[in-house]
């Protein structure tokens, strides 16, 4: 079945010590392209992460926002450089002394100067399994929603494809009238020369019948009506084939503009309009199935 590129899921889960949120939006795209927005404790796992996604989503540009918010009032695992605030702060003074500058706000000035302080990172996050559990429960309903909006394209283009069937068979049934009035056509116009010069008809009906070939659109709507059978086989697959069904267009494509180019009928024209309307709808839409 059919699989939409366009999702959303997301997943919360808590611990003693932290709370942690994970939102994984998805959008069309020719490859997995993941885009993640990961908190400093978890960074070290981003190839991880990155594996998670890419076995569950297969394709797609992929945003992905892990939060981690840590809970109760626990003194943060930071380190003061002291001796080097003090630096920063002597030399701070001494230069304001000189230019003649207020000192007012040296304090912070220098509290915030590089690497005064610095984060300690020495206690690693044990949370990381939980952070699993959230990161799968939300990959879990990205992909529950892309199945739901994929059931909703494969509706659409089993219409989009009937609809071409039935210009196809408008066709089919055009198809000998058509013969018939070219026939027609070319022997009035033949009779007026006749009247004038002297044709010879055994050359006249060969060359009736080659130019009959060349107009002549059976095997383009026998492979017409093979690709939209093979294009409904491969939505129904277990597994979702954007790309195939992207390639089976084409030729879908290529079949109609060939009737087209020899029909020379005008209600097979109209059809063939039809037709290409159609199909653009399966292009757009194919486009946003995995």
């Amino acid at each position: 079945m059919l699989q939409s590129m366009t999702g959303f899921g997301s997943a919360e889960t808590e611990s003693k010590k932290y709370k942690i949120k994970v939102e994984v939006k998805t959008l069309n795209s020719k490859f997995l392209d993941l885009s993640a927005k990961l908190p400093r404790e978890i960074l070290e796992r981003e190839l991880e992460i990155k594996s998670m996604v890419t076995n569950v989503l297969k394709r797609g540009k992929v945003n992905l926002v892990v939060e981690i918010t840590p809970l109760g009032l626990e003194e943060p695992n930071i380190h003061i450089n002291k001796e080097l605030f003090k630096s920063y702060y002597r030399q701070y003074e001494a230069l304001a002394t000189e230019v003649n500058a207020n000192a007012k706000d040296l304090f912070r000035l220098a509290l915030h100067s590089p690497d005064v302080i610095v984060a300690d990172d020495s206690s690693a996050f044990e949370d990381w399994e939980l952070v699993q559990q959230a990161l799968s429960e939300a990959l879990d309903k990205c992909n529950t929603f892309r199945a739901s909006e994929g059931e909703t394209l494969q509706s659409n283009l089993l219409s989009y494809i009937e609809a071409i069937a039935n210009g196809l068979e408008e066709v089919s049934q055009r198809d000998p009238e058509r013969i018939k009035m070219i026939r027609e056509r070319i022997s009035n116009n033949i009779e007026d020369i006749k009247e004038k010069t002297q044709v010879d008809q055994n050359r006249f009906e060969q060359e009736l019948i080659y130019y009959i070939e060349k107009l002549d659109i059976t095997e383009e709507k026998v492979r017409l009506g093979r690709h939209l059978e093979y294009f409904k086989e491969v939505m129904n697959a277990d597994e979702s084939q954007g790309k195939k069904l992207g390639f089976i267009s084409q030729e879908i494509g290529r079949e109609i503009n060939t009737i087209g180019a020899k029909a020379n009928d005008a209600v097979i024209q109209r059809a063939v309009v039809s037709m290409k309307d159609e199909l653009e709808k399966i292009k757009e839409q194919s486009m946003n199935i995995i």
